[in-house]
């Protein structure tokens, strides 16, 4: 009875070391990724910072406080722009504003009708 009893404590032993290693790798990969994320953002906040002048900076922040997915993708629209060659120096303010509206305007807009 107590050879069963040690030979079941250490089956369960093994398990819950089995299952601690299959964790700490899936941790490990949770870990790699948020860093790969953070690594990701830091590139585009530099590049974004290269782009834009203060108040254009401002401007885009602005716009994250209140729509931060049409802010996320006014960022890669321009990072595109740029790696293409096809912004000037820097984007001022005006001119932040016009690609602001242009692409608010290829938006669709949703109608909803009640009968």
């Amino acid at each position: 009875m107590s050879d069963e009893l040690e030979r079941l404590k250490l089956e369960r032993m093994n398990q819950l070391m089995a299952q601690q290693r299959i964790n700490g790798t899936q941790g490990q990969e949770a870990m790699q990724q948020q860093m790969q994320a953070a690594e990701a953002e830091k590139q585009i906040k530099a590049i974004i910072n290269n782009i834009l002048t203060p108040q254009a900076r401002e401007r885009l922040a602005n716009i994250r406080l209140v729509n931060p997915q049409f802010a996320r993708q006014i960022e890669i629209i321009l990072i595109q722009l740029y790696q293409a060659g096809k912004l000037p120096n820097q984007l001022t303010d005006a001119q932040l504003k016009d690609i602001l509206r242009k692409v608010k305007g290829q938006r669709k807009e949703i109608n909803i009708k009640r009968i």
